[in-house]
């Protein structure tokens, strides 16, 4: 895919890109090393993923124009940022382009995952044996007894799958996202499996 040297590497550009990756990043970057692009091949990779999808393409360029014209972004759940242009290495000034395409996604995932946790808090939260321990970008960390693995495993399940209805509600927007995710269990959180059937997608 795009001249990457596996589909791990593609996994990783895909995700880096919408969260406003540039060719130096990649080209600097030890993730990619095993993908031997230069610079200006990189440039390439790039324009080769915004000829694909035009669409991501197109909300990105409308990101920047907001953010250079009104210098403000505001996402739809009141979230807001104000953007200066600032001196670079050079010392000429410059609009954060990869900070424009960024904060957009990170804010939208933090106020996401903020509606989770307390959703699932409030369904947990009279049972002491239940702890909620960690959150880490899109994953939540519970601990429980092995007696109640199943029932958190399912209000987990639950308390995503009621996300967009929540967002809505909360937030009187439609919910028109991909929403994917699937619950794992394990003694540690570096020995995982994945929970047949708790997959859910809207």
């Amino acid at each position: 895919m795009f001249e990457l040297a596996s589909r791990l590497l593609a996994k990783k550009f895909l995700f880096r890109i919408i969260f406003g990756g540039t060719a130096f990043s990649f080209y600097k970057d030890s993730e990619f090393a095993d993908a031997n692009l230069n610079l200006d091949e990189w440039e390439r990779v790039i324009e080769k993923f915004y000829k694909k999808y035009k669409g991501i393409y197109a909300w990105h360029q409308r990101l920047i124009k907001t953010a250079t014209t009104t210098k403000t972004l505001t996402i739809p759940t009141g979230r807001s940022w104000k953007f200066e242009m600032l001196k670079n290495k050079r010392g000429e000034l410059e609009w954060p382009i990869t900070t424009i395409k960024n904060y957009v996604v990170q804010g939208l995932e933090a106020d996401l995952m903020m509606l989770t946790r307390v959703s699932l808090f409030n369904r947990v939260k009279h049972d002491p044996e239940i702890l909620l321990i960690n959150s880490v970008h899109d994953s939540i960390l519970v601990d429980c007894p092995d007696s109640k693995v199943e029932f958190v495993c399912e209000t987990i399940a639950a308390v995503f799958r009621d996300v967009p209805a929540n967002f809505q509600r909360l937030w009187k927007v439609p919910f028109n996202l991909p929403y994917r995710g699937e619950v794992c269990v394990g003694k540690d959180w570096k020995d995982m499996k994945e929970v047949e059937n708790l997959v859910w997608e809207a």
